[in-house]
């Protein structure tokens, strides 16, 4: 049965929602009145805090967990899709894991192109598509080598959302391509040397409401800059 959300400035949904850059995403677009619905596989008090809608228990790496937030969200129209969620695992090229590897082609790359192929119902024209990679996906900024999982997914990634911004122009839903920052969550161990949250998403926000069909399928900084492939 179709959940009945209502819509206020524009209506977002958000992957990997429940900490991090996802939790903040959700924070700063409920605050200026735009409606969230809030995907993660687990809620955290933080979320629930917030008081969006929340779709929880869903993994996008799962068929049958996308089919069933296909199904909630049926006759849901979203103005945005934020591809979020993400893993990073380290190893060094004596320890490669090729394991580990597949599994971080599952999370960071496969799924958000299968989670946005079975939401694209949703999407209308005007809509917009945003794909969440990083600056370590660019081939001609690697001067540190290393992360070989986390890299290739998100270049697998990254080259999804530029094919996207193709195949998707003619509906007239824009994609964008965004790197955070080097940005103080869990993932980055809360590094001194990055931003806050609240900074990053700040200017991702900035990205998405900037995006348009003439500038869609852009890599870029969450600064504004256009980071090189």
């Amino acid at each position: 049965m179709c959940r009945e959300y209502k819509n206020k400035m524009g209506t977002y949904l958000i992957t990997g929602a429940n900490r991090g850059i996802g939790l903040e995403y959700c924070r700063q677009l409920k605050q200026r009145g735009d409606h969230v619905i809030a995907v993660c596989r687990e809620v955290s008090q933080e979320l629930k805090a917030l008081e969006v809608s929340i779709e929880s228990d869903i993994d996008i790496t799962s068929d049958t967990d996308v089919k069933q937030l296909t199904k909630k969200l049926d006759g849901q129209k979203l103005d945005v899709l934020i591809n979020n969620a993400a893993i990073v695992e380290r190893f060094s090229l004596e320890s490669l894991n090729i394991n580990s590897i597949r599994k971080q082609f599952e999370v960071n790359a496969i799924a958000p192109l299968r989670l946005t192929r079975a939401l694209l119902p949703n999407l209308s024209s005007g809509s917009k598509v945003i794909i969440m990679t990083s600056r370590m996906a660019s081939i001609e900024d690697n001067t540190s080598g290393g992360c070989y999982g986390y890299r290739m997914s998100k270049v697998a990634l990254s080259m999804a959302g530029k094919s996207l911004s193709i195949d998707l122009k003619s509906k007239n839903i824009a994609v964008a391509i965004l790197h955070p920052g080097l940005v103080q969550t869990r993932m980055t161990n809360f590094t001194p040397n990055g931003i806050t949250p609240e900074q990053s998403v700040k200017g991702l926000i900035a990205r998405i409401d900037e995006l348009n069909l003439e500038n869609t399928g852009t890599f870029w900084h969450s600064n504004g800059e256009v980071l090189p492939w």
